[in-house]
């Protein structure tokens, strides 16, 4: 099992765990890696230190390799040469980094606590408000246009995008 640090070209930071260094390439080539907050598949493979079994080491600890100092490219990165420009120019503050953790914590209790309805959202929305069923707490898609119907119509609503990684099971 390989687990890679990640980072999108918007410089969102994550995991990826990897069946091997093949599964990877693999993966990355066929446009299978996005990033689970914003979904971008501009993915670079970001440096990381080597998790040492020292267990039963019988050499040193001063004579382990360490780590390579710079990222390692990965496949199809060098032909797009503003993604690496855009990973060095966008580091991740520990602030930022707060940031997007309470922005997902608070996307998981809104996916928690809201039943989806998908594409009949406006319609149960509506249903919900003029009584004719019970109130719940709803989820779904709907047309910025029917949105601003409902708005008119005095029904509280907001676009919240759920980044792709957030949709189905986290492990």
């Amino acid at each position: 099992m390989k687990v890679l640090n990640l980072q999108c070209a918007s410089g969102h930071a994550f995991e990826g765990w990897f069946g091997s260094e093949d599964d990877y390439q693999s993966q990355q080539s066929r446009g299978l890696l996005t990033c689970p907050m914003c979904g971008l598949a501009e993915v670079l493979r970001m440096p990381s230190a080597p998790r040492l079994n020292l267990s039963g080491a019988r050499t040193p600890l001063a004579s382990v390799p360490s780590a390579p100092a710079s990222p390692t490219p990965v496949a199809g990165s060098r032909s797009r040469p503003e993604a690496a420009a855009r990973h060095s120019q966008a580091p991740q503050t520990p602030e930022s980094a707060q940031a997007e953790a309470i922005l997902l914590q608070a996307m998981r209790h809104v996916l928690a606590n809201t039943e989806d309805v998908g594409a009949h959202f406006a319609e149960e929305a509506r249903r919900i408000h003029h009584g004719e069923i019970e109130h719940r707490n709803i989820r779904g898609e709907t047309t910025p246009i029917e949105a601003q119907a409902l708005r008119d119509e005095g029904i509280d609503v907001f676009h919240l995008p759920i980044p792709d990684g957030l949709k189905g099971p986290l492990q």
